[in-house]
Formats: C-alpha cells, structure tokens, sequence
C-alpha cells in the first residue's frame, strides 16, 4: 500500500513538472509571436499610412526580439523549433514589414522599381536569415557575416522617426531612400562582419567605463530617442564596411612594411 502511495506521488511530481516545462516552453514563443504580431501590425498600419505607427511596431517587434531569446536562455528552453519559429517570425517584423512600409512611405512613385526593390529588401533579409541558421555553428560568435536584418529594419524605421521629429510627415518620395533599401538589402547579403555585442570581455575587464557609457547612452537614447535611435542604427550599419575598409588599409600597411626576399638578397650578397 505504502508503495503504490509513494508510486502515485512520484508520477504526481512527475506529471507536474513535465507540465511546468511544456508552460516554461511556450513563454519564449510568446515574446516571438508578440514580436510578429507587431510587424504584422506595422503592415496594417502602413497601408492606412500610419508611418509613424508602423515605425514603432517595428522597434517593439525588435525589442520582443531580443527578449524571446534571452527568455529562452535563462529559462533553459532552446529548442529547434524556437530558432525555426524566431526566424520565420524575424521575416515578417523585419523583412515583409520594411519593405511594405518602405513602398508606401517612399517608392510608390518610382513604379516597378519601386516595389522590385521592396521586395529585395524582404528577399536580402530571407537569404540573410537561412545563412545564419546554416552558419549559426561555423562562424565567431563575436560578428555577424553580414547585417543583421533586424538592424536593416531599424534604419529604416528610425529614419521614418527622425522625419516625423523634425517635421517632416506624412509620404517622402525622395531616390536616397530607394539608394538606402538597396544598400541596406546588398549589406545583409553581404559577407561585410559587424560586431554581434555577444563578446563582454570588455566590459569584463572595464567595468567602471562601462557603466559610465551605458549610463551616458540612457540619458542621451531619453532626451532625444528619435534622433539616438537614428544615429545608432545608421552608424551600426556603416560599421562594418568601415571596419572592413580599416582592415584593408591596416594589411596594406603591414605588407609594405614587411621586407620582401629581394630586399634580404640584396642586403646580404654573400649569403652570409
């Protein structure tokens, strides 16, 4: 008797924790499918030309973004299916949504090649997510091969923002904007490496100086988030063809400084 007690209340623990991580798996997804709903929201918003609507979707969409991961990480809950999902979600808040948005605000005017390029952009940013889950394990940790599409929805939907602070509403048909999905979709398709800010080392090793410069960035993203929101999502996207082009001249410069075997025969004739 005392057996099958002790039976019933270990399939009873049993039973209850096998429910509790069904539940803990379900909460990352939650964040993911609230982070779709909003690029879903910001394809809505868009076609009623709410711009500005559409633009905060979108930065919400990439706030739930970041948290679906984290949550999964700290609740220990990384599944297959989770990277699946947050992928195909990814495409809808950061691919289909931009590019709606982009041909509504901007390229409507420009025809075909208005909506060519919309698609591109939602086709680069496609290409740019299948790449990383097949890379996800080959490459450093600390870069990301090429831009992040969720930065290339954020340029846009930061520069929307900015207008919208200094005045400037409503439809903006202008050719640098479609000059700027072009180049945003070539980045993200790109093999151009931009940091991933998933190396702490040194804040690790400056932690004084890192506190000082997070607080210095809050109080600068809240006194004027429009304008800190822009300037650090356009200087994240110019990061990498600048740290790629500083390479360049850095190995440039190290082989001209490096002797070349003419230079040694030359010095030394006699081979001595």
């Amino acid at each position: 008797m005392k057996k099958r007690i002790q039976q019933m209340r270990s399939s009873g623990r049993r039973f209850r924790k096998d429910k509790m991580k069904k539940g803990i798996y379900v909460l990352p997804n939650l964040f993911t499918t609230a982070s779709m709903f909003c690029g879903f929201y910001a394809i809505i918003a868009s076609m009623k030309e709410e711009f500005l609507l559409a633009s905060i979707a979108i930065l919400v969409a990439w706030v739930l973004d970041g948290l679906d991961g984290r949550m999964a990480r700290m609740t220990n809950t990384t599944s297959k299916f989770g990277m699946e999902y947050d992928s195909l979600s990814d495409l809808v808040a950061f691919g289909v949504a931009p590019g709606i948005l982009a041909y509504n605000w901007s390229l409507m005017p420009y025809g075909k090649w208005g909506w060519l390029v919309s698609f591109l952009f939602a086709a680069c940013g496609a290409l740019r997510l299948a790449r990383f889950n097949v890379q996800v394990n080959v490459i450093d940790k600390s870069v990301f091969n090429g831009l992040p599409i969720p930065a290339a929805a954020i340029s846009l939907a930061s520069t929307i923002l900015l207008f919208n602070f200094i005045g400037i509403t409503g439809k903006f048909t202008h050719i640098s904007i479609l000059i700027g999905m072009i180049m945003l979709a070539l980045l993200m398709v790109s093999s151009v490496r931009y940091y991933s800010f998933k190396d702490m080392n040194y804040f690790l090793k400056k932690p004084f100086i890192s506190v000082v410069l997070i607080l210095g960035i809050l109080i600068i993203a809240i006194a004027e988030p429009q304008i800190s929101i822009f300037t650090f999502s356009f200087g994240y996207a110019i990061s990498g063809p600048l740290w790629m082009i500083y390479r360049l001249i850095t190995r440039k410069k190290l082989e001209k400084e490096k002797p070349s075997p003419e230079s040694k025969e030359a010095e030394n004739p006699a081979g001595t």
